[in-house]
């Protein structure tokens, strides 16, 4: 079955458009994650609203609020959403062409694929994809996603183009707080020679096989083996009632439907630290993000 668009209409640049696709180029439904359950009954537990003065309510008595000042309110209601809502016209219109290396990868957010919309539309989309090709740029266009316009690139890609959506530039946090006190001084002429055989020395060309996550495929091979010696637990599904809402009924679903992921390889064992650079002054190794 061919893969689900999640957005259809034109790609336009001036008078010329061509009907087009877009699709997700990532998914996380192959990530292994877990349910809360009950620790006596093991049924799944429901989340839900709890007002501190009344405790329980139904989330039909929710309303949006934007916090102005610090426990300070203002009440959004449909009709103020609607009111900002922009309409989609269902094009991506090419606003202009800069250089790759000019978008900084800090503004790229979520990758799409972007396809022909049908036979009809496969002459002007490769005389499109072959422009952008060979000049070397992106395309900057805009386009409604979920109500929400948003700016992205294009860019050729084998035989389609990609896709990214970019941040809003209010999104993305400035260096100087945390690197302006870093001091840019010239580092030791022996060591930098040391560091730069280092990095000759590793120098490979980049295959994401190699740097599967081990701890997924670790945590896999794990609930196999507990699975050899356990009977799995039915876990009863929660009930159905007004203070769920359907958010949650969907991805409680999408869960119990999730099929197991598959461990491609056996985890190996770590790996001996390599042999460390020693420098006078050497800080402590960054910390990588959960």
């Amino acid at each position: 079955m061919a893969p689900r668009a999640s957005w259809k209409g034109y790609l336009k640049l001036s008078l010329v458009s061509c009907p087009v696709r877009l699709y997700p180029a990532t998914s996380k439904s192959e990530r292994i994650s877990f349910n809360q359950l009950h620790k006596d009954t093991h049924n799944r537990i429901n989340m839900k609203p709890v007002d501190p003065e009344l405790g329980l309510v139904e989330r039909s008595d929710l309303v949006k609020g934007y916090e102005y000042e610090d426990k300070k309110y203002i009440i959004i209601d449909e009709a103020d959403i609607d009111s900002v809502k922009i309409e989609s016209n269902h094009t991506m219109n090419i606003e202009a062409f800069v250089d790759e290396d000019s978008v900084d990868v800090i503004y790229r957010d979520a990758p799409y694929y972007l396809a022909p919309d049908g036979a009809m539309a496969e002459e002007t989309f490769a005389v499109l994809r072959e422009a952008l090709r060979k000049s070397g740029k992106l395309a900057i266009a805009r386009l409604v996603l979920s109500s929400r316009e948003r700016v992205v690139t294009i860019g050729a890609r084998e035989n389609g183009m990609f896709v990214c959506t970019l941040r809003n530039p209010s999104e993305v946090r400035g260096t100087s707080e945390y690197f302006g006190n870093i001091p840019a001084g010239n580092p030791d002429p022996e060591m930098l020679e040391l560091a730069e055989a280092l990095i000759k020395q590793k120098l490979t060309t980049f295959d994401p096989k190699n740097y599967e996550d081990r701890y997924e495929i670790a945590l896999m091979k794990m609930i196999k083996e507990k699975l050899k010696g356990h009977k799995p637990i039915i876990a009863a599904a929660p009930e159905r009632g007004n203070v769920i809402n359907l958010m949650d009924a969907l991805k409680a679903s999408l869960g119990q439907a999730k099929p197991p992921a598959k461990s491609k390889t056996k985890a190996e064992p770590a790996e001996k630290p390599a042999a460390k650079l020693s420098a006078a002054g050497s800080g402590k190794a960054a910390k990588g993000k959960k």
